[in-house]
């Protein structure tokens, strides 16, 4: 009988309820943890954050530049381009000879070696009317408001986001420092071409008469130093939706403000020359070396009744997002071009000088700016009407004055009593026997 009965199965050491309340503890400390050192923890120093950028940024560029020299040295050399079949050259208009960036340095006297960096003073004070008229034309309407709106509730804005509204927007009070600008010799794909080495210093020194000098793309690049230290700040407001598992299921005010605090890098502006053959433009090209710095300020109000005021995770995220829509659009090895109207003096956009130079009339408002130039044409018109009323006025006054008013008058013959003249004539307060023999 013993040996027929089933063994006995060991109960477990915990019960149920006692197994739920340890699960739900361990979810509760795992999001607590999570809160506090995910969403409120630390973030590390700026500067800390800005040398592992800025290593990330220079390990890209060198990665890029590498690839670029592996595929000169895999790719045979190119041929010379053939010369497109153009219409007949007039044998008036000479042809320069063909100017290389080696003849350009010597015509112009500066040696990419030796010349001292410019300090651009007299840039800044151009750069710095420049922006103050921005700022002064961006005060007078809401086209900036109404363009950043549009912007940002375009098409790419996701489906779980409100409308955006622009709360605040500050353009900034000070202006950059534009400063130590050398002009840098470089090939069709940037890099430089300091490639030779100098006998007794051995620094790398550029080399007129090299083959990548010579050959079509290379040009002359502007390098500056920029340092602005502002504050540029604009400030949003929006809600995020939850639209699961119905629509609107739960609403989650948001309020952001980005501050631009501090910029300093090296900006890099070169021209590339127009090209008939394929119809482009004269083009000016600037970006930014690797080794820029850019500090924002970022605050942040999540919640409506119990608010969580600026999450730290919240200003990494925003501030990761704009160094890569930076680094993305004018970071090398990307730049930006500008398409460059014709310089060619026009009389078009002539301005300025008070009459042409032959004699016709022009209107007030083509040497200032259209505002300006409706202010002085209702100014000139309303001298004009009032000159045509005084004119109107005294002509009035003239027909009702009496004979005795003219100037000149006809006095009575001094011979007979008829009173006849004899066709002499006085003028008020001459001497007597003064006469005028005036035929009548």
């Amino acid at each position: 009988m013993a040996t027929d009965m089933c063994p006995m199965k060991p109960e477990p050491a915990l019960s149920f309820t006692q197994g739920l309340i340890v699960g739900q503890i361990s979810v509760v400390l795992l999001i607590a943890a999570f809160i506090k050192f995910f969403i409120f923890g630390d973030p590390p120093s700026p500067e800390v954050t800005a040398t592992i950028r800025a290593a990330e940024r220079r390990s890209r560029t060198l990665a890029h530049r590498q690839s670029l020299l592996t595929l000169r040295s895999t790719t045979p050399n190119r041929p010379p381009q053939q010369p497109t079949l153009n219409k007949k050259k007039s044998s008036i208009l000479r042809s320069p000879p063909t100017l290389t960036i080696g003849s350009i340095l010597n015509k112009t006297y500066y040696n990419v070696d030796s010349h001292q960096p410019e300090s651009l003073d007299w840039f800044n004070v151009l750069i710095a009317q420049t922006i103050a008229q921005f700022r002064s034309d961006a005060q007078q309407d809401d086209a900036i408001l109404d363009s950043l709106t549009k912007a940002l509730n375009g098409t790419s804005r996701p489906d779980f986001l409100d409308e955006i509204k622009v709360t605040e927007l500050t353009l900034g009070e000070d202006f950059p420092i534009f400063s130590n600008c050398r002009i840098i010799p470089v090939d069709e794909d940037g890099l430089s071409l300091n490639t030779g080495r100098g006998s007794a210093t051995g620094e790398k020194r550029f080399d007129a008469n090299s083959t990548r000098a010579k050959r079509e793309g290379s040009r002359l690049q502007a390098r500056m130093d920029v340092d602005l230290s502002d504050m540029i700040t604009l400030a949003l407001e929006t809600k995020i939706l939850l639209n699961y598992p119905r629509r609107l299921t739960a609403v989650l005010p948001v309020a952001l403000a980005v501050s631009v605090v501090r910029f300093s890098g090296t900006l890099s502006v070169s021209f590339i020359p127009s090209n008939r053959s394929q119809s482009t433009p004269t083009m000016m090209t600037f970006s930014f070396l690797d080794d820029y710095r850019l500090d924002f300020s970022v605050r942040s109000l999540v919640g409506s009744r119990s608010r969580l005021q600026d999450v730290p995770k919240i200003a990494q995220l925003v501030e990761s997002r704009l160094h890569r829509w930076f680094d993305e659009r004018a970071v090398e090895p990307r730049f930006q071009e500008i398409a460059l109207p014709s310089l060619w003096p026009r009389k078009k956009n002539t301005r300025g000088g008070d009459e042409p130079l032959d004699g016709s009339s022009i209107s007030p408002s083509s040497s200032m700016g259209k505002g300006k130039g409706r202010e002085v044409a209702k100014d000139v018109k309303e001298e004009a009407r009032r000159e045509v009323a005084a004119e109107a006025a005294a002509g009035q006054r003239r027909e009702m004055s009496p004979p005795e008013a003219l100037r000149y008058r006809r006095v009575r013959g001094r011979g007979g009593g008829d009173g006849s003249s004899t066709g002499e004539f006085s003028m008020p307060g001459s001497l007597p026997g003064m006469g005028l023999d005036i035929p009548t």
